[in-house]
């Protein structure tokens, strides 16, 4: 196993500076994921790990060597792209070993590694099947083997399941957590679906423009997202935000919002002393906010209901609060009438505040 080390990385586009010094370490075994809009550099940041694309400025290195301007088959690594890429005239087992017979590998050590490879993957009767006789799901089980059997310690994986539809993703995703818990090789995926994101990494990269904004463990980026980017962009449904102005700095801070309301914020964790008048957005997620005074929160919020989304276990009410849009998880039995006002509670040490201005925490 290998450890990834990123260090002042530029890579750029003509005039278009797609990554201007930027850093990233990778920890041995570790499983990372890259995740942000399309556009946002993940697959540039992954593609000048690969080699395959040239870098302005920085280093690479994996393991204890610098890597920066080696060619791909030198790097030690094995990379499965969003496209499965696979020779449609060789069957499963072809596409497995054409480039540890192009390399010269022994055919003994080719069987055992195509043997442990379609056993770990479950794919040993698909060995003579053709891709054109595979679902897709197979064809990616395939693809990922084929970079298995190169047997390296590091694996870059490009957006490989965007291909797939919602059911088979969730099982491949699942395969994919149980194969780096039984092969505990250094893993980086890039992918815009949060979701895969927070079940698969070890830790999160959120990039946006060229930047990664939060290098943490998922629960620390949904819990406590460091800037208003984070926040939104992270989480389905998407975290509500209240736009106001900080009050009471000398007594029970609160957010006074554009009607007139005041939401109280008394226990909220401030980094600096709140200052008075300050322009903020406070953020509570759907699940963080109930319906009526169970006694448990300090926030209140008054919600005017306008629709009511069923989810199946649960539903998704959507209101406003002094003219933002918010949703609160309900049960899924749960009607409130269009249009009412209803009071609902969150705990502020819980919710996340914002400046309004750098949209960073507070």
């Amino acid at each position: 196993m290998s450890q990834v080390s990123v260090r002042k990385l530029g890579v750029s586009f003509g005039h278009l500076n797609v990554l201007q010094d930027l850093d990233l370490d990778v920890e041995t075994g570790e499983f990372i994921v890259l995740l942000g809009p399309s556009g946002c550099g993940k697959s540039t940041l992954l593609n000048a790990i690969a080699g395959l694309l040239d870098i302005d400025a920085g280093q690479i290195w994996i393991g204890d060597k610098n890597v920066t301007w080696k060619e791909p088959k030198d790097r030690g690594i094995g990379m499965v792209f969003q496209s499965y890429a696979l020779y449609p005239r060789m069957t499963a087992e072809g596409n497995l070993t054409f480039g540890l017979r192009v390399a010269r590998v022994p055919k003994s050590e080719i069987e055992r590694r195509v043997k442990a490879t379609s056993e770990l993957l479950q794919i040993e009767p698909l060995l003579k099947r053709r891709p054109s006789q595979l679902s897709g799901g197979q064809r990616q089980r395939v693809a990922i083997g084929r970079a298995l059997v190169r047997d390296v310690d590091v694996f870059l994986f490009d957006e490989p399941l965007s291909n797939l539809d919602a059911k088979l993703r969730t099982e491949l995703r699942v395969e994919l957590k149980k194969l780096h818990n039984t092969l505990h090789s250094t893993m980086i995926y890039v992918t815009h679906d949060q979701i895969e994101a927070l079940t698969l990494a070890d830790r999160v990269a959120v990039m946006h423009n060229g930047v990664i904004q939060q290098l943490a463990a998922p629960k620390e980026i949904y819990r406590r997202p460091v800037n208003r980017f984070v926040a939104g962009f992270v989480g389905s449904p998407a975290m509500n935000f209240i736009s106001g102005e900080l009050i009471g700095g000398g007594g029970v801070p609160a957010l006074k919002t554009g009607d007139g309301s005041q939401i109280k914020l008394e226990g909220y964790p401030f980094a600096d002393p709140p200052g008075e008048g300050r322009k903020a957005v406070l953020g509570v997620r759907p699940e963080q906010v109930e319906l009526g005074d169970n006694g448990s929160g300090s926030g209140v919020l008054p919600v005017q209901v306008s629709l009511i989304d069923p989810m199946g276990a649960d539903s998704l009410l959507w209101g406003t609060v002094s003219g933002d849009t918010v949703s609160i998880r309900i049960g899924p039995d749960d009607d409130f009438e269009m249009g009412s006002v209803l009071e609902a509670q969150f705990l502020p040490d819980h919710a996340s505040l914002f400046d309004a201005e750098s949209g960073d925490r507070l």
